[in-house]
């Protein structure tokens, strides 16, 4: 089978699993419409670029969770 001729129900649990790793519309419509012409080079590249925008916010997040514990930390200290 060709690579463009993916099965309807792959289709589904493709679209699916980037619902789940939380892509927009946009990029769910972008993956399925190169991987649908075969281009996977470019559908890996999507998936990589929102890998790391997935990644940047975590560490955003990682970094504002170590500054509330610092904050929490020195007011239990003065507390006690």
């Amino acid at each position: 089978m060709p690579k463009s001729g993916m099965v309807v129900t792959d289709k589904e649990k493709i679209r699916q699993n980037l619902i789940d790793c939380d892509c927009d519309a946009e990029i769910i419509t972008k993956f399925m419409d190169v991987m649908e012409q075969g281009h996977e080079k470019e559908a890996l590249a999507l998936l990589a670029r929102h890998r790391r925008n997935l990644l940047d916010q975590f560490h955003r997040c990682d970094d504002c969770i170590g500054c509330l514990d610092y904050l929490v930390n020195q007011i239990e200290k003065r507390s006690i």
